[in-house]
């Protein structure tokens, strides 16, 4: 019999079949894909962060600790792959007579290379003149003394005698701050900034110079082992950041306090655990609504036909079927809905991957995506089961054959509308983002020297009661329009159906139940996919904001400390092809108390032509006032939020900045108003700084010296401009261009293709909302195909019928759309403010892709108007023909 039933299912109800299919196949889809995105992308995070390492431990031999014992160890330590000690002496200065002239430096430190340093650890140094080995000079202190490859340098070591060397080549060190860190030290207790002087020296040359006080003296020469290790790493962050942290505490335990590692793989990892536990919470947020809409317009499919099949289950069981039988009549149907739905989703995910991704997989490995491709396939026929097998089995308990049989829906309203269910959700999201904004909570918790993570999922209730209350709410609000409101809807439909408005009106109301059904999936689908949109867009439009914040501009040029360049340096840059304007940004160091912080002068007139301020980087006023009291009141300064609570100021106080006179070389105090607070700003460090009017700093401190310029491109050919500034500057300044910024800082969110990634979930929400609109649509009508044969009989002319087509599809899209966009702004607003740890800086205001919404609504509309178009035709077939086909 399930044979025989199974064969008539295909035959007579394919199309009811490839729908509910097409449902679920949207589900496994949406979830194998965006699992397999995470599981590579978390791979992804944890590769990128451990090649970011140019040296992965830096081993510190500790006083009285054995040099040559502390490298064995470390060569045998379990995953290293090469190893090699590096010396770090101290030197009194530096100095060097170039012409008629001597230039001398202060402290300076001395690092001792062993042979194949630059190959074994590539990442610490780039050769910006002459060789790549021998004696070597950093590119500041090279500036600082004006030597150049071939000139003569005397090192003042301390508590040793003098010597002199010949410089071999002028190099770069981009990671300078990891490679002066001081070893063992928290985060706050590093150095401010790398030393200023820095000589490189062959390893025999260095012994020569620090073997002696190598012993007696550790704090003048001590030696570190730089290890490379390996970088086959669990691909989950946080696994990879455990095993190396492990491995880094094991070395330090068999060295019996020899050694102290610096960790620098373990570090990186630590960052990039943050960032994956982010990605699970986008995971969380953008893809199981998704796939929960879904199984919704899986279960409205299936609902459409609902009568149909209580009609024919009732008649299974007058003819004798047993309640068994039938329940397996009910699972062959879904068995049959989730195996083709599993399938054509699964080959769906497959090629959405290969097109945007360029794999299969997304990028994960086959066996990691083979997780998420079960995982999926499961909840494809959980889908299934509870759409078709449970309606079934439950129609079975709760109705009798009669009740079966008949076609009328009970006019009571369900449970949850009775209890005021929808209000109740609605004012507990309200209540749990106010609870999370008002306890400043955040969302990733990452605590240092703690190997696991936390993520307050508690926050996820805001958005989800939300999207649940906003759902049942609408369906409320439609069955009160469509019920009580009949007279003022067909008023609205009287374009559509003439003179038969109210008629079609009373029709709706009878049918205002599955309609509101299908009001609020509709509505559902729309804001989810307005939600997912604008939080991409906004996402985009901060990593961007991220990058010129951090980088300065299109290109930034930093002047050496030592080097002093004027303002009109500008002109010079100005003129290199492609560059479209340069601001000059004056940097200084300033005292307000004991405190030593940083004091950037710009002009406030011109500051933002070559960098963009957001409202968000300043407290007190918007980012145009506050330039504007800049300008009109010179002495006015901008502090950092710390130092407004440090030093309990209020606005208008005075505050006086002890700064380095330009003149005299001596500190001098210069009075300032405080007049606002900056907590970000381009160049600037993210702790305390100070934002000043530059023409005032250059007065009080008689010096108009620059420490940066901004070159704006127009975001064009920012490497290019960049590769030309540097061939123009030489080693006299860095040169750094927004490309190189957006794949070295912040997030590793944004290292991977996010852009695939929203192309997926916007192209899901796009289909997900057309098929709540004009598939459901569809089907509804077509299950009434019987009434509209019995008002064709009657005499209803092809005319009225269309009266009434229209004016459902008329209800359906401005209940649809109308909900869907309160929803959708409603959800956007709160999605981008509970997801504000992912974006830094926080936005001033989301991104709101109206294009892409435009889209959506007009898709939404013409599937609307093809269904019900469809339906139209099919009314106005002869009564008899439909009557025999159903």
């Amino acid at each position: 019999m399930i044979a025989l039933w199974w064969r008539g299912l295909v035959a007579r109800r394919a199309a009811r079949i490839l729908a509910a299919s097409a449902g679920v196949a949207v589900a496994v889809a949406l979830l194998a894909s965006l699992g397999a995105f995470l599981t590579g992308a978390q791979a992804s995070m944890t590769e990128r962060a451990a090649r970011s390492v140019p040296v992965d431990w830096q081993v510190e031999v500790q006083p009285g600790g054995d040099a040559a014992a502390v490298l064995d160890a470390v060569r045998a330590a379990p995953g290293t792959v090469a190893a090699q000690p590096v010396g770090f002496g101290r030197a009194d200065g530096l100095s060097a007579t170039t012409g008629a002239t001597t230039q001398t430096t202060g402290a300076a430190v001395v690092l001792g290379l062993p042979d194949g340093y630059a190959t074994t650890f590539p990442g610490e140094l780039r050769v910006l003149a002459g060789a790549g080995d021998g004696v070597l000079v950093a590119q500041q202190t090279a500036a600082n003394l004006g030597v150049a490859p071939g000139d003569s340098i005397t090192v003042n070591v301390l508590g040793g005698p003098a010597t002199t060397v010949r410089v071999d080549g002028v190099v770069e060190l981009p990671a300078a701050d990891s490679l002066f860190q001081k070893v063992g030290a928290p985060p706050g207790g590093q150095p401010s900034a790398p030393p200023d002087n820095v000589l490189l020296l062959p390893q025999n040359r260095w012994q020569d110079l620090y073997a002696s006080l190598a012993g007696s003296r550790p704090d003048v020469a001590t030696t570190q082992v730089h290890a490379t290790r390996t970088h086959d790493l669990p691909a989950d962050p946080a696994s990879a950041y455990i095993a190396e942290t492990g491995a880094a505490r094991n070395l330090e335990a068999a060295t019996a306090g020899g050694a102290l590692v610096g960790d620098n793989l373990g570090a990186a990892l630590g960052a990039a655990r943050s960032d994956a536990a982010y990605a699970q919470v986008l995971f969380l947020f953008l893809g199981v609504p998704g796939a929960v809409l879904a199984g919704l317009l899986t279960a409205a499919v299936t609902g459409a036909g609902a009568s149909r099949r209580r009609r024919e289950q009732a008649l299974l069981r007058t003819r004798g079927a047993s309640a068994r039988q039938v329940l397996a009549l009910a699972a062959t149907e879904a068995a049959t809905v989730g195996l083709l739905g599993a399938v054509t989703g699964l080959g769906v995910a497959a090629v959405v991957g290969q097109l945007a991704f360029g794999s299969a997989a997304f990028g994960a490995t086959p066996l990691a995506a083979a997780g998420w491709i079960a995982a999926a396939a499961v909840f494809g026929f959980a889908v299934a089961g509870a759409t078709v097998l449970l309606p079934a089995w439950r129609d079975l308990r709760g109705s009798t054959v009669a009740a079966g049989r008949s076609a009328a829906e009970r006019p009571r309203p369900p449970w949850w509308a009775r209890f005021g269910l929808d209000v109740v959700l609605l004012v507990l999201s309200g209540l749990v983002f106010w609870a999370a904004g008002a306890s400043n909570y955040t969302l990733v918790l990452a605590p240092e020297g703690v190997p696991t993570i936390s993520v307050s999922y508690w926050a996820f209730a805001g958005p989800a009661l939300l999207w649940v209350g906003v759902g049942l709410l609408g369906w409320r609000i439609a069955d009160l329009v469509l019920g009580r409101g009949r007279r003022l809807v067909g008023s609205g439909l009287r374009p559509l159906a003439g003179g038969l408005s109210q008629t079609v009106a009373a029709t709706l109301a009878r049918q205002r139940r599955p309609l509101g059904r299908s009001v609020v999936l509709l509505a559902l689908a729309l804001s989810f996919a307005a939600s997912t949109a604008t939080f991409n867009a906004t996402y985009r439009q901060q990593a961007e904001v991220d990058a010129l914040l951090t980088n300065g501009a299109d290109v930034t040029v930093t002047e050496s400390p030592g080097v002093v360049v004027g303002p009109d340096a500008a002109r010079a840059l100005a003129a290199v092809p492609g560059v479209r304007g340069v601001e000059p940004v004056q940097h200084r160091f300033g005292y307000v108390g004991a405190d030593l912080q940083d004091v950037y002068g710009v002009d406030p007139a011109t500051i933002t032509g070559a960098t963009a301020l957001q409202d968000a980087y300043f407290q007190g006023g918007t980012a145009r006032g506050l330039m504007d009291t800049l300008a009109a009141r010179p002495d006015s300064v901008l502090v950092s939020a710390e130092t407004v609570k440090d030093f309990q100021l209020q606005p208008g106080d005075l505050l006086n900045l002890r700064i380095k006179d330009g003149r005299s070389g001596a500190l001098v105090s210069v009075p300032f108003h405080y007049v606002g607070v900056v907590t970000e700003f381009p160049t600037a460090p993210k702790d305390s700084f100070f934002v000043a009017n530059a023409a005032y700093l250059a007065q009080a401190t008689g010096s108009d010296a620059v420490g940066s310029f901004l070159v704006d491109t127009g975001g064009r050919d920012t490497t290019a401009v960049a590769d030309r500034i540097r061939t123009q500057l030489g080693a006299s300044a860095t040169v750094t261009d927004i490309a190189n910024a957006r794949t070295r800082i912040g997030s590793s969110l944004t290292s991977v293709d996010l852009a695939g990634l929203t192309r997926v979930e916007l192209g899901f929400a796009l289909v997900l909302a057309v098929a709540s609109g004009g598939l459901v649509l569809a089907l509804g009508l077509a299950e009434r195909r019987r009434s509209f044969a019995i008002a064709r009989a009657l005499g209803a002319s092809p005319g009225q019928l269309r009266g009434f087509v229209l004016g459902e599809a008329a209800v359906l899209a401005v209940g649809g759309l109308a909900l869907g966009a309160v929803g959708g702004w409603l959800l956007s607003a709160m999605l981008v403010t509970v997801l504000k740890g992912v974006f830094d800086p926080p936005p001033s205001v989301a991104a709101v892709p109206w294009s892409y919404l435009a889209l959506i609504a007009a898709l939404t509309v013409a599937a609307l108007a093809a269904a019900a178009a469809g339906a139209a035709r099919l009314a106005r077939r002869p009564a008899l023909e439909v009557v025999r086909r159903l």
